[in-house]
């Protein structure tokens, strides 16, 4: 069914991801004059809505009543009622419900408007140091450690940025999977509580992380957004024909690495790159 003009227009509004201040007018304004606010949690989002006067009545929409909270909201939006729509923390959508009513809005002819604001995956990449012409977003990891292996792994080579969230009961594990799965010239940048008082941005190699993790229980507490930075050493340009069958002749007899160290060291090449080579070409 198609909507009239006499629709309402949805909201989707970001909100703080920490400090309070970080929030704009606009959606300030927002949040004060449309006619409901669907948040994922109504209690996390009323201390907002009081520190700011807000008297908008809310409703929760959270992954588990999204899909019968849509008809609902949707219904409300044809009979010409205006609704933000807000998360806990951050841009709704970005690993946080919101998907299927943005959808069935679309689908709809429901005017959809996106405020901008905070989010926590491009202000900690900001900060970061690694590079950011080409990141992917990747969400949470997965839960079960072989499938968490696997995601992993296959950042080898990427040549880009990589953005996970991770919570604070996992986030030992992730890293101490991240030191098993991911190639040895990696970089790791892990961002703690942005934009509050204790906000930390931890810097090195998964095993240099996985120290700092270990020497303070408090280090471990908090949101966390992992960032990894794996290069693409798969160029083998500047890599002779003699070195690359050196490479070949060695790996028939020793592990690929192995044999990836002792050509480097003969030709003064990088193992990495020499490592890398060979996962690609020796099939």
């Amino acid at each position: 069914m198609q909507v009239t003009n006499t629709s309402g227009t949805l909201y989707i509004v970001p909100t703080p991801i920490g400090n309070l201040s970080d929030i704009s007018s606009r959606a300030i304004d927002v949040l004060k004059h449309v006619d409901l606010i669907a948040a994922e949690d109504t209690r996390h989002t009323s201390r907002l809505l009081s520190h700011y006067s807000i008297g908008t009545s809310t409703i929760s929409m959270h992954d588990h009543n999204e899909a019968a909270r849509s008809n609902q909201l949707t219904s409300k939006l044809i009979e010409g009622k205006n609704i933000a729509l807000v998360s806990d923390a951050g841009t709704p959508l970005i690993s946080d419900p919101g998907f299927i009513f943005v959808r069935d809005c679309r689908e709809k002819g429901i005017p959809i408007i996106a405020l901008p604001g905070p989010c926590a995956l491009t202000t900690a990449l900001s900060a970061s140091g690694l590079p950011t012409d080409k990141f992917t977003f990747h969400g949470f990891l997965p839960v079960k450690q072989q499938a968490k292996a696997n995601v992993l792994k296959s950042l080898t080579n990427s040549g880009c940025t990589t953005i996970f969230y991770e919570a604070p009961r996992r986030i030992r594990d992730t890293i101490a999977a991240c030191n098993e799965s991911l190639q040895d010239d990696h970089e790791i940048v892990l961002a703690k509580e942005i934009s509050k008082t204790f906000e930390t941005y931890k810097q090195g190699s998964a095993a240099d992380v996985l120290v700092w993790l270990d020497a303070d229980p408090v280090h471990q507490k908090g949101e966390f957004v992992l960032m990894i930075y794996c290069p693409n050493n798969l160029q083998s340009e500047g890599v002779s024909q003699e070195a690359l069958g050196l490479l070949a002749l060695l790996a028939t007899e020793l592990p690929l690495k192995k044999a990836a160290a002792l050509t480097a060291a003969h030709y003064g090449l990088k193992k990495n790159a020499l490592y890398a080579i060979g996962l690609d070409t020796l099939k």
